[in-house]
């Protein structure tokens, strides 16, 4: 496996949108959730507003990056055929594509590492102007941080199952937003509350964001960390099946 990661690390850092992808990822995510934190204002007698989520709320932009960087990690070796080395040279196509997890899941976790804790730290600045409490760094605000970073690595290795499965890179960065953007917003023209309430807890999206969630946890189809729970098992679905067919195709 250490043969592995190493390759796969060399190909992956000398990728020429490694590096730019991931600085957009802290930029776009951080941006986002100060802009959203500066729209958003709460009168002195209270709002309903969740402070963590409003904080938060770039990691919703960040992941479109994230889906595209785990996309070209793999998605560019089929377009140029480089995967046939690859294979040639290291013919056990399932550790291929877990060390590609690995590293990719790495990379995820250390820059959204550092775009959440910037928002988490800028946003509830801002909220504070607009007459929200000040800021607490409490046990559900941490949950709603770490449990962000690790949605932002779930949807990279969910991104990097469907493009290792479809292999054009333009019909898997499609895929990939469908499910984290179109799916939400078929949620919200479902008449049926019943049937919303289902799709909403199978979303990838929105029952992995639950984990966000600071107040009126009662409320929620799906409690935080079940929630998350869900992205997982989409992330997980989505792995085994591209190894699958990874293992069974040709080159």
């Amino acid at each position: 496996m250490r043969r592995h990661l190493h390759a796969e690390w060399t190909k992956l850092r000398t990728l020429p949108g490694t590096g730019p992808l991931l600085l957009a990822l802290v930029a776009v995510t951080v941006t986002v959730s100060v802009v959203a934190a500066a729209v958003v204002s709460c009168a002195p007698a209270g709002c309903g507003h969740d402070p963590a989520r409003i904080s938060l709320f770039g990691i919703q932009a960040g992941q479109a990056v994230v889906a595209v960087l785990a996309v070209t990690a793999i998605s560019g070796e089929f377009g140029t055929g480089m995967i046939r080395t690859t294979l040639a040279a290291m013919p056990h196509r399932m550790a291929v594509l877990a060390a590609k997890a690995v590293l990719l899941a790495g990379l995820t976790l250390a820059a959204g590492g550092v775009a959440v804790l910037g928002s988490a730290l800028a946003g509830p600045r801002v909220l504070l102007g607009n007459g929200f409490p000040p800021p607490a760094y409490d046990g559900p605000m941490v949950r709603a941080a770490f449990g962000s970073v690790l949605y932002l690595a779930l949807v990279a290795l969910l991104s990097l199952g469907v493009a290792t499965a479809v292999r054009d890179s333009a019909a898997a960065i499609g895929v990939v937003l469908g499910l984290l953007y179109l799916f939400p917003a078929v949620i919200l023209m479902i008449p049926d509350p019943d049937l919303a309430e289902l799709l909403w807890q199978i979303s990838p999206t929105t029952a992995g964001l639950s984990i966000q969630a600071t107040t009126q946890l009662s409320a929620l189809p799906l409690a935080p960390w079940a929630g998350l729970g869900v992205l997982a098992a989409w992330a997980a679905a989505a792995l085994l099946t591209g190894g699958l067919l990874l293992r069974a195709r040709d080159a």
